[in-house]
């Protein structure tokens, strides 16, 4: 990505790459029905006593979760209806001032995978089945990874869910090192140390997940103390999303760039070039979905609050959106087979190292560190053909606002494309003023030469003059020679002006036939 920052260099604080959001799922050896079959067997449930066993366990799950919220003092809710369960857990936070622990349980009804009872030709079997059963959100402030949910399938096979936010990981880390920062919601804005804060960052996938999981797991299923010992829940990578962010220093600097890049996004994004971010091939005999999608949000008639847009590859994407002053460009993983990875596998009897399909299992996170950071690196890199116009549209936005004198008195704006200001611009810059630059009558004689709208002769034409002069030394387009009655143009102004006379000579006439 180094042409695009090279580009935007003077405007860029740094550059940051750490995991967002992740989510962790715990799976016991019960997925299967002859699993299940077998499990009820070794606990000696017959068939008659099969339905209030599985309501006795799911009833335990729920009773422990109530009794661990009242143990801690803190709240147990049912919600009844749609919830951001995530923004209710932070004003609950805030309202009860806790820093660490338990915050709260929520319960709710969702769908679940889970098991029946068939009967064929007089016998039974299990398999698996679609149902809705109660889920309890566990929500914890974790003195190191910050605001977590743990999600339990109160249903067998008693699924886990584990969100962890990399961001709210690395600002505890930064707080521990001494390292100061601007942090707005899941984005950190500025950063004292960027390189150090990298580091830091560099260390999420060395943390020792299975321990921290299944510390958890212990915590919100009892079952694993009894009735399931010794099973032990396997964790996999559900999802997870790894930002590059690109820290401008202004707002206003992005605001300016932001269109340009959503727009080359849209127009010359392929489907070849998705796949090449995602380091695949499109051949032929690739079967999916390829969908690039452009969203805004808008809030009543204040200016856009977000803009987005994502390219995803059947269930996987990469997707670039603005936060503040902060260029985020984000790779989502849910399906990691779609990649490789280089490592010892059996082949034929023989161990032999070959590149395989990428595997859930949290060991392999590191690599889907790897693969995303190249899959940004690579978006960013076809983003730095788009030219930055922060400079001509500040230009253009000046000339056509109203400007302040420096007694504070305001002036008209100019009108690039109209006749009047066109004809002032061509007389401002004629090459026999470029020397020793001109008067207030020298001026007035040429404008009289063309269709300018003048005053009569005398001192109501030349005090129309004074007023234009005034006028275009408060937009920045001419500057006063010391000790004379002498003017020049300015080197913005000159800029500005002659771009204004083509934009109407020349860029308009060609644009408008192609436009109709």
């Amino acid at each position: 990505m180094e042409s695009f920052i090279n580009k935007h260099a003077d405007k860029i604080v740094g550059t940051l790459n750490c995991f967002d959001r992740v989510l962790f799922r715990g799976y016991l050896p019960l997925m299967s029905g002859f699993a299940m079959a077998k499990f009820l067997k070794s606990r000696n449930v017959r068939r008659a006593e099969l339905k209030p066993f599985l309501l006795e366990q799911a009833a335990r799950l729920k009773s422990h979760a109530q009794a661990t919220a009242a143990k801690l003092g803190r709240s147990y809710e049912y919600l009844s209806g749609p919830v951001k369960k995530d923004q209710l857990a932070c004003k609950i936070a805030q309202r009860d001032g806790i820093t660490e622990g338990l915050v709260c349980v929520l319960a709710t009804l969702e769908p679940c995978r889970t098991f029946a009872l068939r009967w064929r030709s007089h016998l039974s079997f299990v398999e698996s089945a679609r149902r809705k059963c109660l889920h309890l959100y566990y929500y914890f402030l974790d003195r190191n990874l910050g605001l977590i949910h743990v999600k339990l399938q109160t249903w067998f096979p008693f699924r886990i869910q584990v969100y962890v936010n990399g961001h709210e990981w690395l600002a505890r880390k930064l707080d521990r090192h001494g390292i100061k920062y601007m942090k707005l919601d899941n984005c950190f804005l500025r950063l004292s140390n960027v390189e150090r804060a990298q580091r830091l960052a560099d260390g999420f996938e060395q943390v020792h997940w299975v321990g921290v999981l299944n510390r958890y797991a212990r915590q919100v299923n009892p079952l694993l103390k009894n009735l399931l010992a010794p099973m032990q829940y396997y964790w996999v990578t559900a999802q997870a999303e790894y930002a590059t962010d690109v820290l401008f220093r202004q707002r206003s600097d992005l605001e300016e760039l932001m269109p340009r890049l959503l727009q080359y996004a849209m127009l010359y994004f392929g489907a070849a070039d998705v796949m090449s971010f995602l380091g695949r091939k499109l051949l032929g005999s690739f079967q999916g979905e390829l969908v690039t999608d452009h969203f805004e949000l808008a809030l009543g008639k204040q200016r856009l609050q977000g803009r987005r847009i994502k390219h995803r590859m059947k269930v996987n994407w990469i997707k670039m959106y603005d936060k503040g002053s902060v260029l985020r460009v984000e790779t989502v993983i849910n399906r990691p087979d779609e990649f490789r990875i280089r490592r010892r596998v059996q082949r034929k009897g023989r161990r032999v190292t070959a590149w395989v399909p990428l595997r859930k299992g949290v060991a392999y996170l590191f690599r889907y560190r790897e693969v995303s950071l190249r899959s940004n690196a690579r978006y960013l890199e076809a983003l730095s053909q788009v030219e930055d116009p922060t400079d001509c549209v500040r230009a253009l936005d000046a000339l056509t606002r109203q400007a302040k004198t420096p007694d504070g008195r305001t002036v008209r704006a100019f009108n690039p494309v109209s006749r009047p200001d066109r004809e002032l611009f061509e007389v401002l810059l004629g090459g026999e003023y470029a020397l020793r630059g001109f008067t207030n009558r020298d001026v007035r004689e040429k404008l009289a030469k063309t269709s300018y709208s003048l005053a009569k002769a005398g001192p109501r034409q030349a005090g129309q003059v004074t007023r234009l002069l005034r006028r275009l030394r408060a937009h920045g387009l001419i500057g006063k020679i010391p000790h004379c009655r002498r003017w020049r143009v300015t080197v913005a102004g000159r800029r500005t002006m002659a771009t204004a006379i083509k934009l109407r000579e020349h860029a308009f006439p060609s644009l408008y036939p192609a436009a109709a």
